[in-house]
Formats: structure tokens, C-alpha cells, sequence
């Protein structure tokens, strides 16, 4: 078990902030079927986990830093009663180190205004809500742009005096991704930005139980609800005794749902804008080794994410797939610092190769990203220290060349090897026999070839929200900032 800056350092790949969950049901354990579906969306973040429930008079929530399973027991869950509850996992892009004050969800109580917030995503615009707090003589303990939207919003609502009227103001004060789920006392609310760049969904339970909302549709199957749709872009859902209802609280703009998702964060099993994670993943396969053909024996994907497109580069290409490369399951992030014995191990704490498979063996090693270079260098090392002969490196996503600002936790744009460096260099760096990325229109088609809406600034550099001058000056190469 190792800490985050450990796992940043060693396995340098993109980590998502946080998974999101909400129920409305009056006669559920409600607690515990957020616990459920926040054990299903624990790949969207490690380091922290909470919940909030409201019980018709008042917001109780009860949070730790911890997987769910370390931070929730039966006491813990008993102790939340109510008829709604929100939920959240974490992992810190926007405020830092792991911290209990940054995690969520964050209670906000201004005036009569009572809430508890839940964030996936970043906003690119905290400074100007900080400021706008401060104007209001509202002081933030964890100083995050999750805890500045939910003051934000509690503070707006106590002059409107209408929750759904505060939650739309709010959305039009903030710029970037969102997807949210709040609970007052007595309703439950979700909304997400215009630009729809992190994913929410809505499900329905059975016998007319009540409603659910999460980041992802696993997240759903693992209570039992049925998909019913996406929150879409700019939308708010609300929740309560009265029903559902619906606004648009902002004209949707640029459909950009981010392509990553698809690539890496999200569980094989979930369907996004009615397309499979798993489906696509194999698709990425297909079309790399179109792109991207080499000779070799056998075709090995890198665990977990790295399976289905292996799966599918091995079909395409005709070339054997086999399982050459085991996953520690059992290694995740913990607040236990890491020895030197331990950095010395590196990549092997997670990843093992299989020796009788791959010795004396042309490989065509699959994996969904290069960002700094460093986790692919030591898995090729591990690979032909172990007998391959050959190892030639395919990735399912182009090369990331620009920084992430709406919640995923990337470097500055000088800590990224594409950015910096040519393939050959790139190549030279790694010490594998070729490297090659899909392209960036063979990921869009890999996806879906009729839906044009995704974000895919992290290779391109368009992005779709604005990013202020002084996050760019902080986070480009100066040849970038013209």
C-alpha cells in the first residue's frame, strides 16, 4: 500500500477527481445504498470518501480519508438516517494534498440555507468566486473550488430564498466542468455544466422506490435502479416529495464530454451517451492496429484498462493475445509513506510480467496513455528483463500535449514527454522497439463516428471553456502562451 505522491510518481498516469452519487428514496436505507454505489465508482478516486443525508429537518454527513470500505462501517451507516443522501470519492486535482477539510461533500449552512455539495470536475474560475465570497464575508477552511461552489450557492440562495433558483444563479457564475449532486434537508439536485464534460446520469428504482443519480451507470446496477438518461448539459434535476422536475438553468453550449473517459477513467461495464466503455475500448484496438501494424508474436494489454483494446488489437491484426502482464489488485492509496525499498521496487508493486509467456517473444504492448514517460519506461525494463525479445508500445490515446483543466490531475505542460519530445526521442527515452498512438480522429471514431461533442483539448489544445491567463502561464510552455 503506498501514498498518492508515491503512486503519482511511480505509476504516472491520468487520475480522475472524484465520482458522484445521490438518491432520493423515503423508504430506502439510504446511507446505505450511497455506500453501494460509491464502492462502484471507487476507481474515480481513493483518497477520500463521505455522504450526506438529509432527514426532512436537517443535513447530517460523515467523511474520512480512506477507501469507502475504510471509511464507512455498520455504526458509521446507522448512524445517517434520512430519505436523501449524496456521496462522493476523491481524488485531489484542485486543492491539493489529501486533506479531511477537502473532502467531500462539503456541507454549507449560510443563514437558513442548509446544503451538502458533491463535485466531479474542476472550475477554472475559483479565484473570482473566492473573491466574491470574501466580498460576502464567507471564509472556506479547505480553500477548493468544490467548497467555493457550495458557498457560492448557499450564499445566493439565502438572498433568492429559492434553492433551484440559487443553484441556477450559481451555474452561471461558474466556468468549467461540473457535474454535482446536492441534498437540502429535504430534495435532492443535480446539474451539470453546458458543456456536459463530466458525466452524470440518471436512474430510476424499482417498484417506483425512488430516484438515483451517478457519475456512471455501474454505479446504478449496483443498487438495482434502472437507467432512465443522461443530466443533460446545463441542466437541474430536483428531487422531493413533489416528484421530479426539470430545468435548463444554462443554454447548453459546445457539446464536450471528455474523450478520456472513455479511454481510461470510466468502469468497462458503464455506458456513456448510450455508447459502451467496453465496446469503444475494443474499437480503440481495431483501429490502432490499422494505423499502427507491426510484426510480432503475441499481443499483451497492460491491466486494467489496457485488456479490452489489446482484446481488439489482437483480433484486427491477427496476432495471438494472451495474458503476459499480472495486476497486484491489492495495492491502492493509503497515508503510509512509502520507503526507499519500496520506490526501488517501482512498477513491479503493481504490475508482474508472466516469464514463461513472453521470453523470447516479439511483444505489441497495449496501454491507454503516456504521460511522463517514467511508468512505461520501467514496464518495458520489467518486460524485456523478463526474456522479451522484443517490445513494441501502442497506445490507445494520442499523445497528451496539453495540460487538463476540467478535473483531470495532470502535469504542467513541461512534465509531459510529448510535449517536449519527438516520437524518436520519445522511443529513445522508454526503450521500447517502436511506439505509436492512435490518432485523434481514429479515437473520435473509435467512440462514436456520428457524435461530434467530445473534449479533446488534453491532445489538441482546444478547449472548450476558456482557461484564464494566469492558470496558462502557470501550466504552458512559454512558446504556448502567444
Amino acid at each position: 500500500m503506498i501514498s498518492s505522491a508515491f503512486y503519482q510518481d511511480t505509476f504516472d498516469t491520468l487520475e480522475e477527481e472524484c465520482g458522484v452519487f445521490g438518491v432520493y428514496a423515503p423508504n430506502d436505507d439510504v446511507a446505505r445504498l450511497t455506500c453501494f454505489g460509491l464502492q462502484a465508482l471507487q476507481h474515480r478516486g481513493q483518497e477520500s470518501a463521505g455522504i450526506a443525508v438529509g432527514d426532512g429537518e436537517t443535513v447530517l454527513a460523515f467523511k474520512d480519508l480512506g477507501l469507502v470500505t475504510q471509511v464507512f462501517d455498520e455504526a458509521s451507516l446507522s448512524a445517517l438516517k434520512g430519505h436523501v443522501a449524496i456521496g462522493h470519492v476523491r481524488y485531489s486535482t484542485s486543492g491539493g494534498v489529501e486533506s479531511w477539510e477537502a473532502a467531500q461533500p462539503h456541507i454549507s449552512a449560510i443563514d437558513e440555507v442548509l446544503i451538502a455539495l458533491a463535485h466531479n470536475g474542476t472550475l477554472v474560475n475559483t479565484n473570482s468566486l473566492r473573491a466574491q465570497l470574501v466580498d460576502y464575508g464567507v471564509t472556506l477552511r479547505a480553500g477548493t473550488d468544490s467548497e467555493a461552489a457550495a458557498k457560492i450557492i448557499g450564499e445566493v440562495t439565502s438572498s433568492t430564498h429559492s434553492l433551484r433558483d440559487g443553484i441556477r444563479k450559481a451555474m452561471k457564475m461558474m466556468r468549467g466542468a461540473y457535474a454535482m449532486v446536492l441534498s437540502s434537508p429535504d430534495s435532492l439536485y443535480a446539474f451539470r455544466d453546458p458543456n456536459g464534460i463530466r458525466p452524470l446520469v440518471l436512474g430510476k428504482l424499482p417498484d417506483n422506490r425512488g430516484w438515483v443519480v451517478s457519475s456512471e451507470t455501474c454505479g446504478l446496477d449496483i443498487v438495482g435502479a434502472e437507467y432512465v438518461r443522461e443530466v443533460a448539459p446545463g441542466e437541474i434535476i430536483r428531487i422531493n416529495s413533489e416528484g421530479i422536475s426539470s430545468q435548463i438553468a444554462v443554454e447548453p453550449e459546445r457539446r464536450a464530454s471528455c474523450l478520456f473517459e472513455y479511454v481510461y477513467f470510466a468502469r468497462p461495464d458503464s455506458v456513456m451517451d448510450g455508447i459502451s466503455v467496453y465496446q469503444s475500448r475494443r474499437s480503440m484496438g481495431r483501429i490502432l492496429a490499422q494505423e499502427a501494424p507491426v510484426e510480432a508474436d503475441l499481443v499483451l494489454g497492460v491491466p486494467d484498462s489496457g485488456l479490452p483494446s489489446a482484446m481488439g488489437y489482437a483480433i484486427e491484426s491477427g496476432i495471438p493475445y494472451s495474458d503476459g502482464i499480472v495486476k497486484n489488485r491489492y495495492v491502492g492509496r493509503t497515508f503510509i509513506e512509502p520507503t526507499n525499498e519500496m520506490r526501488q521496487m517501482g512498477i513491479r508493486v503493481k504490475l508482474n510480467p508472466l516469464s514463461s509467456v513472453i521470453s523470447g517473444k516479439r511483444l505489441i504492448v497495449i496501454d491507454d496513455s503516456v504521460v511522463r514517460g517514467n511508468t512505461s519506461k520501467k514496464l518495458v525494463d520489467m518486460l524485456k528483463s523478463a526474456g522479451a525479445k522484443e517490445v513494441h508500445l501502442r497506445i490507445v490515446s494520442p499523445e497528451v500535449r496539453w495540460p487538463c483543466f476540467y478535473g483531470i490531475d495532470t502535469d504542467t505542460q513541461d512534465q509531459l514527454i510529448a510535449a517536449n519530445m519527438t516520437n524518436e526521442e520519445m522511443c529513445d527515452f522508454i526503450g521500447c522497439d517502436s511506439l505509436a498512438f492512435i490518432s485523434v480522429q481514429g479515437l473520435h471514431n473509435a467512440v462514436c463516428s456520428e457524435h461530434e461533442g467530445f473534449c479533446d483539448a488534453c491532445f489538441t489544445g482546444n478547449y472548450p471553456v476558456e482557461i484564464p491567463d494566469s492558470i496558462k502561464a502557470k501550466s504552458f510552455l512559454p512558446e504556448n502562451l502567444a
